[in-house]
């Protein structure tokens, strides 16, 4: 049986996500590792946008949004029951998390590219909604719907680490211990471990590694 072929790049965020939500799932595509600066032309061809994640399916079928390809994994096998647990409020938060948190953490990491937009602010807007958002709920269980990870805890912490990453001193010194010990659970994980595998680039007319593996 023909696998769905994903393209990815690993230290993508959204790419991350994706690939979590196939391996809790155990559906296995065949992976194949872009360079941002180097796109494939069939990747683009059947996704003009041009980002990462792409998953296209055995019949043809194109789903070029990293909690699209999340909740089609889960709806094929979700043994981890991951959107057990108020599902309608874990994706509201993760939404809430694309639309307010990330275009915080990309003008603070990436201050080059937002010259008018001071870099600071940024940090201290993204850092606020860290603590309205997913502090309050760390306070009282290891992760956000309870002791163990579920799908808003996977969608997030990605985007998290990479906020985290900028200054990390600064992160960890400034976030309550709850928070601290949640992100580096995720980032110590076996799950996240397994996920950012490296891989040489794919290169057209080649099969892509099988993932998981």
């Amino acid at each position: 049986m023909m696998r769905p072929v994903l393209y990815s790049f690993r230290r993508c965020p959204y790419a991350m996500r994706a690939r979590m939500g196939l391996l809790s799932a155990g559906v296995e595509v065949e992976l194949r590792e872009v360079v941002l600066r180097d796109k494939p032309a069939e990747m683009i061809a059947a996704s003009p946008k041009a980002t990462v994640p792409v998953l296209i399916l055995p019949n043809a079928e194109v789903i070029e949004e990293s909690l699209d390809v999340m909740d089609w994994a889960l709806a094929q096998a979700d043994p981890e029951d991951l959107l057990s647990i108020e599902p309608d409020v874990q994706r509201a938060l993760v939404q809430a998390c694309d639309r307010m948190f990330k275009p915080h953490l990309d003008r603070y990491k990436y201050p080059n590219r937002y010259a008018d937009e001071p870099s600071a602010d940024h940090r201290g807007l993204g850092l606020a909604w860290i603590m309205t958002h997913l502090a309050p709920r760390l306070e009282t269980a290891s992760n956000l719907f309870g002791a163990r990870p579920m799908y808003a805890d996977i969608a997030m912490f990605p985007f998290v680490r990479q906020f985290a990453h900028v200054d990390a001193a600064w992160f960890y010194e400034t976030v309550p211990a709850s928070v601290s010990s949640w992100l580096k659970a995720h980032i110590g994980s076996a799950r996240f471990k397994a996920v950012m595998t490296k891989y040489d680039q794919w290169q057209s007319g080649e099969t892509g590694v099988v993932f998981p593996s």
